[in-house]
């Protein structure tokens, strides 16, 4: 399976970091070692800056290539929200030196993600709202309305360059809020108002 992400998906958080508004979907990869599945996130001890970025996450549920945008859908099974811990002193380094920033992204367990949800029980996935609270207070919240790229688009371009598979996760972006997590922070993950996510920083 694979993990692929997508950058700079709201205008907010685009503003946010001081980043340019993208004609196409930006992609990146995790890879499989980065999945986190339990209430647990342990800090690395490489980075004095992880932060914590709230995104609506589906899984591949059917094999695809050159997917039309129509039928984009048919390709989807499940929905949640998933954590993309980002080491931002390691990524805002290396891109101020024009360098890959995969060390920031890719690190043991920075890819945490909520139990899922079947596809069928969400009424319009192009209006998901969603939010994330740390130590009760609510620090990110959007609405998946508000993505540059929406999913069935996403599933379209990036099958026209690789094969999709079944059990492969798509993050689709952050919205504005993202910021600095500290142990014995507890994080809490919401869609449409129901938690589907809580980890415990040590």
């Amino acid at each position: 399976m694979k993990i692929i992400c997508v950058g700079r998906n709201y205008v907010d958080h685009i503003e946010e970091l001081k980043n340019k508004i993208p004609n196409d979907p930006v992609i990146f990869f995790k890879p499989t070692i980065t999945l986190n599945s339990s209430s647990i996130f342990k800090m690395p001890n490489f980075s004095s800056n992880i932060q914590h970025e709230i995104e609506v996450i589906f899984e591949v549920g059917k094999e695809g290539k050159k997917i039309d945008e129509s039928d984009s859908l048919s390709h989807i099974s499940r929905v949640g929200i998933g954590i993309d811990f980002t080491a931002r002193d390691i990524q805002n380094k290396n891109k101020k030196n024009g360098l890959p920033w995969a060390f920031a992204k890719s690190f043991d367990d920075s890819c945490t993600i909520s139990r899922l949800l079947n596809i069928n029980n969400i009424s319009d996935i192009n209006n998901i709202d969603f939010s994330l609270s740390k130590n009760g207070i609510k620090v990110q919240h959007s609405n998946t309305n508000l993505m540059i790229f929406n999913i069935k688009y996403l599933i379209h371009f990036i099958s026209q360059k690789i094969t999709i598979e079944k059990g492969d996760i798509i993050f689709t972006g952050t919205p504005k809020g993202v910021g600095k997590i500290s142990k014995s922070d507890k994080l809490e993950g919401f869609i449409n108002n129901e938690k589907i996510l809580s980890i415990n920083i040590y």
